[in-house]
C-alpha cells in the first residue's frame, strides 16, 4: 500500500510539473498588434465618448470588457456577476448663511461656502478665536497656547514672510487644503477664512462626484469672508486685516461675536463599476495574481471627446488580450497554479477611486495576493526620453518596493523572453512627477500587496487631450510591452511561493 501511494503522489504531482515546464511563448504570441488595435478603435472610439465616470460611454466600455472576459468563460469576478459597483455622491448646496452680530451677510459678495466637506448644519457662536495664518508645520504651530475644540476658528489666507512650506501644492499646510486639515485636527467647529476677490462670481451649487459620503470624522464648516467681515467680527484689529498681519500682527486670542453659520445640501448617489473576470488556478487556486488597468479616462466636455486611446485604453485592451492568451494557456491544458484576476477599474481619473474602493472592499484576499501587474499607458513612446531605443522600452516602477524578489524576477523574465529597456527613471524617490502615486497599482502597494507598474512616459502634448487618439498607437510596442506583463504574470502564477514582502512601505509626507 505505501508503495502505491508513493506511485500516485508522484503521477499526481506530474500536471504541476508540466505547468511550470510549460513554454509559455506560444501563448504570449496571441497577444497581437492587430487584435490589440481591433479592441482599441472600440475602447476608444466615439460611442465610448471618453469613458467618463461615471457616464453611459463608461458603462459601454464595461459591457465591452464584460463581453470579453465572458466568452473566454472567465468565472466573474463579484460572486454572480463581473462587476463591482461601488458608490459616488455628489452634493448639492442648497442654501448658505451668514450673520455676524444679528446682521445678514449676502453670499458672494461678502462671503462664500466651501462646498467641497460642509454638511448641513446650523451654528451659533458667541466667540470666534482668531488663530493667524491658522499653519501648524514643523516648528510654525499658529494654535499653540490656543483652545480651539467645539469652537469658530478665523483665520487669514496666504502665509508669512519667510515661511517655507514642507509640502508643496494642495497639501501644504499653507494652501486652504491644509488650514482646512490643521483646524479638522485641533478640533474647530467652524472654519472662516478671511481672503481677498470679493465680490466673487456666483458659487459653485454642485460638487462634482466623490468616493467620500462617508467621513471617518466630520470637518469643520468653512467659509471664505471678506475683510469687511473680518472688522465686522474682530472690530479694529480686523481692518485691514490682510495687510496688517504682515507689520502688526493682531494677537492670537478669542474674540466676543454673535456669529450665526448656516448650510444646508442634498446628496445623491451614482454608481460606476469594476469588471473582474477570473481565471481558476489549480493547485494555488485560492493565491492571486492581478493584471490590472483602468479603463475610464475625462469623458466628453460640452462636444469635445477625450479619447483617452494611450490613457488608459492600452493596458485595457492589453489585460483583455492577456486574459485571452491564459484563457488559451488553459484550455490547451497549461494552466496557472494560482488564480489570476483580471481587474479593470474605473474613477482612476477622479483619484484611484476603482482601486481604492476594492483594495477597503477586497472580493479576493489581499494577503493571498501575490502581486499586482498594473499597466497604465504602454502604447506611446516618451518624446523627451533621450538615452536608448524609444522603440524597444518600457518604464518599470515600483518593482523595487515591498519585495525583495520582484526586481530579480521581472529582470530575469525580461532577459528570457521579451529584450526590453527596462527603464528606472520613475523608481527615483525625487521623481517630481511622482508616477508611483499615480496609478491603480499604489492602492495594492499602501496595502501590503507587491506591486509593478508598467508605462510609457507619455507626458506630452496629447496628454490628456482630445488628441490621445488610437491612431497614434505603436502597436507593434504596445504588443511587446503587454508580452512582457504576460510573462511575468505566468511566473509570477506558477512559482512554488508567494512573493515575500519584506520591505517596509514608506508613504512620503502628503499622502
Amino acid at each position: 500500500m505505501k508503495k502505491i501511494f508513493v506511485v500516485a503522489l508522484f503521477f499526481s504531482y506530474l500536471p504541476v510539473m508540466a505547468q511550470k515546464k510549460a513554454n509559455p511563448s506560444s501563448f504570449a504570441k496571441t497577444i497581437t498588434a492587430d487584435d490589440l488595435k481591433k479592441h482599441l478603435y472600440i475602447i476608444a472610439g466615439k460611442e465610448m465618448e471618453g469613458r467618463g465616470t461615471p457616464s453611459p460611454g463608461l458603462d459601454r466600455a464595461a459591457d465591452y470588457i464584460e463581453s470579453h472576459f465572458r466568452s473566454l468563460g472567465l468565472i466573474p469576478g463579484n460572486k454572480e456577476s463581473y462587476r463591482l459597483p461601488y458608490p459616488l455622491y455628489k452634493d448639492s448646496m442648497t442654501a448658505a448663511a451668514i450673520k455676524v452680530n444679528e446682521k445678514s451677510l449676502e453670499i458672494n459678495r461678502d462671503f462664500q461656502p466651501a462646498g467641497l466637506y460642509n454638511y448641513t448644519a446650523d451654528m451659533r457662536f458667541s466667540e470666534i478665536v482668531f488663530a493667524g495664518y491658522g499653519i501648524v508645520d514643523g516648528e510654525v504651530d499658529d494654535y499653540k497656547d490656543l483652545d480651539v475644540t467645539g469652537k469658530a476658528v478665523l483665520i487669514l489666507d496666504g502665509a508669512p514672510a519667510g515661511y517655507k512650506s514642507s509640502v508643496s501644492g494642495i497639501r501644504s499646510p499653507s494652501s486652504s487644503f491644509g488650514k482646512y486639515n490643521n483646524a479638522q485636527k485641533k478640533g474647530a467647529a467652524a472654519l472662516i477664512l478671511v481672503s481677498t476677490g470679493f465680490p466673487r462670481k456666483l458659487a459653485a451649487m454642485t460638487s462634482q462626484y466623490s468616493l467620500n459620503g462617508y467621513q471617518k470624522t466630520m470637518y469643520p464648516l468653512m467659509f471664505s469672508v471678506s475683510e469687511e467681515v473680518a472688522e465686522s467680527i474682530l472690530g479694529d484689529d480686523g481692518k485691514n486685516i490682510l495687510t496688517k498681519m504682515k507689520t502688526s500682527p493682531p494677537v492670537k486670542k478669542l474674540y466676543p461675536s454673535d456669529i450665526n453659520l448656516s448650510y444646508s445640501r442634498s446628496t445623491t448617489t451614482d454608481y460606476a463599476s469594476d469588471v473582474i473576470g477570473v481565471l481558476e488556478g489549480s493547485d494555488l487556486k485560492d493565491e492571486y495574481v492581478f493584471i490590472t488597468s483602468h479603463y475610464d479616462h475625462l469623458g466628453k466636455r460640452d462636444t469635445v471627446i477625450y479619447y483617452g486611446a494611450d490613457d488608459d485604453g492600452s493596458g485595457t485592451v492589453s489585460v483583455l488580450e492577456m486574459a485571452e492568451a491564459f484563457a488559451k494557456a488553459k484550455a490547451a491544458g497549461k494552466g496557472p497554479r494560482r488564480s489570476i484576476v483580471f481587474m479593470t477599474v474605473s474613477g482612476e481619473e477622479k483619484g484611484l477611486w476603482g482601486s481604492a474602493y476594492y483594495t477597503k472592499h477586497p472580493v479576493f484576499p489581499l494577503d493571498k495576493t501575490t502581486a499586482d501587474l498594473n499597466i497604465d499607458m504602454i502604447g506611446r513612446s516618451d518624446s523627451s526620453r533621450k538615452q536608448g531605443d524609444s522603440l524597444n522600452y518600457v518604464y518599470v516602477v515600483g518593482d523595487d518596493k515591498i519585495s525583495s524578489e520582484l526586481k530579480t524576477i521581472s529582470e530575469s523574465i525580461n532577459k528570457k523572453y521579451s529584450r526590453l529597456e527596462l527603464d528606472y527613471k520613475f523608481n527615483d524617490p525625487k521623481d517630481p512627477h511622482r508616477i508611483y502615486f499615480r496609478s491603480d497599482h499604489y492602492n495594492f502597494a499602501k496595502s501590503g500587496v507587491p506591486i509593478i507598474f508598467y508605462y510609457d512616459g507619455m507626458l506630452g502634448a496629447d496628454y490628456h487631450k482630445p488628441s490621445d487618439t488610437p491612431e497614434k498607437i505603436n502597436y507593434q510596442l504596445m504588443s511587446k510591452r503587454a508580452q512582457l506583463v504576460f510573462y511575468t504574470a505566468w511566473e509570477m502564477a506558477n512559482r512554488d511561493q508567494m512573493l515575500k514582502r519584506d520591505i517596509p512601505l514608506e508613504t512620503p509626507r502628503g499622502f
